[in-house]
């Protein structure tokens, strides 16, 4: 009875958090890209671990060799450190804006992800991966073209976890009508301003009829407000399979926390794998670019040994960030330089077929920049 006093109490405060707190009550939705002024701007840079120091290096060298209008406040951060820096959410506070390579989540002990208390402190309630074909590598599907829009900020993320007895492990997924609306807004808003026909709820609401409900709810009835956008709902499991079976019938997809992460992640496998699908994190205030699927190759230390990371993540990410930086021109010279080098196929990483390494594949993109 105590533990379960203990999860209620702290489902309240997470629930109703006071406007003192980091997490205001009343919050709007913003979408991606997002208009600027065009000036110059500084973008807070946290290379990260494994292979993060060679993926981003990659990204500052390529931005030095167009002359894009930005410059990097760096900041050494690692996944084994207990919190995030002030110093570093500061300047992500300060700038706005922020590229990251991966960082290394420990597996247990009690540790929490760097990651999410980064999406949580600065309420990054939108993860956005988008997962398509390249021209010129070849994949077992093609005109795959998904853009899984994640609910990033509760769900079963929350960390409320506790042991009730020896060997009895309590764990409370969180589900709110305001996150999950405005994550359903946010994919719809999405679709209407990027020429998208069809958003597609993911969802266990067979099983958890109340959260997975909440959810699936406030999907249907955000819906109603965009009648030329076609709306489709699906149960995770039977999105998996379609997935790997006919992964062309997606769109846009939204999803609550985890079942976003692994959708995502199924949906790159198809596409090209991890080291190719761009991504970004969004709220109100702030944004967050790093590779889109989930960084499995961050850990693997031949990679860093022979410089051999795919950099394309991270790049198409980049451009990503310029076009929400209002600098659609650079991003698309980058993005259109990134796929003319995967078509032409001369330079890839090992993961794509290739034997280059992240050096040769950078001086590559660089040459096709400045052509």
């Amino acid at each position: 009875m105590a533990g379960r006093r203990r999860s209620l109490q702290t489902l309240t405060q997470l629930l109703y958090r006071s406007p003192s707190t980091s997490i205001p009550l009343t919050r709007s939705v913003t979408y991606m890209p997002r208009p600027g002024d065009g000036a110059p701007r500084v973008v807070t840079l946290i290379p990260g671990d494994g292979i993060g120091p060679l993926v981003t290096g990659a990204v500052e060298q390529v931005m030095e060799a167009m002359h894009a209008p930005v410059s990097f406040e760096k900041y050494d951060v690692h996944g084994d450190m207990s919190v995030v820096p002030k110093e570093v959410i500061d300047s992500i506070r300060r700038n706005k804006i922020c590229l990251k390579g991966g960082l290394k989540t420990p597996v247990g002990g009690g540790v929490s992800s760097l990651n999410v208390q980064l999406r949580k402190e600065l309420d990054l309630f939108a993860s956005l991966v988008h997962c398509f074909n390249l021209k010129g590598l070849p994949t077992r599907h093609e005109n795959v073209d998904i853009v899984v829009i994640r609910e990033n900020t509760e769900g079963e993320y929350a960390g409320l976890e506790h042991e009730v007895v020896p060997g009895v492990v309590e764990s409370l997924k969180v589900i709110t009508k305001f996150c999950s609306e405005r994550i359903a807004k946010y994919a719809f808003e999405y679709a209407y301003l990027n020429n998208r026909k069809k958003v597609t709820a993911v969802h266990k609401a067979n099983i958890m009829k109340l959260a997975d409900g909440l959810f699936l709810e406030s999907c249907r009835e955000v819906a109603k407000k965009y009648p030329g956008i076609q709306f489709d709902e699906i149960i995770v499991d039977n999105c998996c399979m379609q997935l790997v079976s006919k992964p062309e019938q997606f769109d846009v997809m939204v999803t609550p926390n985890l079942y976003g992460n692994l959708v995502a992640n199924t949906a790159a496998g198809i596409a090209g794998g991890n080291g190719v699908m761009p991504g970004g994190n969004v709220g109100q205030d702030h944004a967050i670019f790093e590779q889109g699927a989930s960084a499995g190759n961050v850990g693997k230390q031949k990679m860093v040994d022979r410089k051999t990371a795919n950099p394309v993540a991270l790049l198409l990410s980049s451009s990503m960030m310029l076009r929400h930086l209002h600098f659609p021109s650079f991003a698309d010279r980058l993005e259109t330089a990134v796929k003319r080098v995967i078509e032409e196929g001369k330079y890839r990483t090992k993961d794509l077929g290739g034997t280059n390494t992240t050096q040769e594949v950078v001086d590559a993109v660089i040459a096709v920049i400045q052509d």
